[in-house]
């Protein structure tokens, strides 16, 4: 996608100076492109990328089937750069009909006030955050049984996985009917290797929390380095205590164990997603010392962007 070159340094720039862990802003995204202009003239540009997912598709646990995503391009334009573009997108999604299960989404440096305001003003909400931890590994926490999983701990692992879905549901991306579909393969498939890693918390022979892990490698030319710093990542895939031992200390105990695990395998830190509408995680990652860097704008359906 051709950008001009002043605001495409501008927009390098704007990621430099918003939040110091941002890797360097990527390269410009192919797609649909949106132009606009400010009051005095300066130009900005959008990108929008529309993706359509079967009901067999893994990325139906977090997204809508008709997905509007949104790269916006402003440079030192702050929120009228983005109010602009988020208008220019209102206006395309009313040349053809969208349904219910759509949405429009924008994938933004967490820390950048100036967008958080116009993505506000437009019906955006934060559904999904990716947070990261660099610290060292915490002391021990409440005691608890952990050991790795295995094959034979499928059946249980994928009734604890699901159940987590049940809560998200309320307050995050609605919960698919075929959730244990859509999280079987990849759950069957680390339990039956020794990477990447599935950790559970026991107690009296019960299991009552689970961590499937997983490792990133973010180097030059990766789609994990448009994210992460460079280096070897612990990723926090799906992390989830039973409901009815919530609350208990077993999350604590059981991540303390991953985080000491992820950084003697070389961790150069962790990173997971959560959704900061939840009341139970948004809290409990922060404590865990992890901080969001990138957040997740969504309107659901897609004709709602105001």
């Amino acid at each position: 996608m051709d950008i001009a070159e002043p605001l495409l340094a501008a927009h390098r720039a704007r990621f430099a100076e918003v939040d110091a862990l941002l890797p360097p802003a990527a390269p410009p995204a192919e797609g649909e492109r949106l132009d606009a202009a400010t009051a005095d003239g300066t130009r900005v540009t959008g990108v929008v990328q529309r993706h359509r997912f079967a009901p067999d598709d893994v990325p139906l646990l977090w997204s809508a089937a008709d997905t509007w995503q949104l790269f916006p391009y402003f440079g030192d334009t702050g929120t009228e750069g983005v109010d602009l573009l988020l208008r220019a997108l209102k206006g395309r999604l009313e040349t053809e009909p969208t349904g219910e299960d759509s949405a429009c989404v924008v994938f933004w440096p967490s820390r950048d006030a100036e967008a958080i305001r116009a993505f506000l003003d437009h019906g955006l909400v934060p559904l999904g955050a990716l947070g990261i931890r660099t610290a060292p590994p915490p002391a021990a926490g409440p005691a608890a049984a952990v050991r790795r999983a295995g094959p034979a701990d499928f059946a249980a692992a994928l009734e604890l996985a699901t159940a987590t879905f049940d809560y998200t549901g309320l307050v995050a991306a609605p919960r698919r009917a075929n959730t244990a579909d859509l999280l079987a393969p990849s759950l069957r498939a680390a339990l039956a290797e020794d990477e990447p890693p599935v950790w559970l918390a026991e107690e009296d022979g019960e299991i009552r929390a689970l961590a499937h892990c997983a490792w990133v490698d973010a180097t030059p030319g990766s789609e994990a380095a448009e994210l992460l710093p460079p280096g070897r990542w612990g990723y926090v895939n799906n992390v989830v205590t039973a409901p009815g031992e919530r609350g208990g200390g077993f999350g604590r105990a059981l991540m303390a164990h991953v985080h000491r695990e992820l950084q003697r395998g070389g961790a150069t830190g962790s990173y997971l997603y959560y959704n900061p509408t939840n009341p139970l995680s948004s809290v409990f990652w922060h404590r865990q010392g992890y901080r969001p860097l990138w957040t997740s704008w969504e309107v659901r359906p897609a004709a709602a962007l105001r």
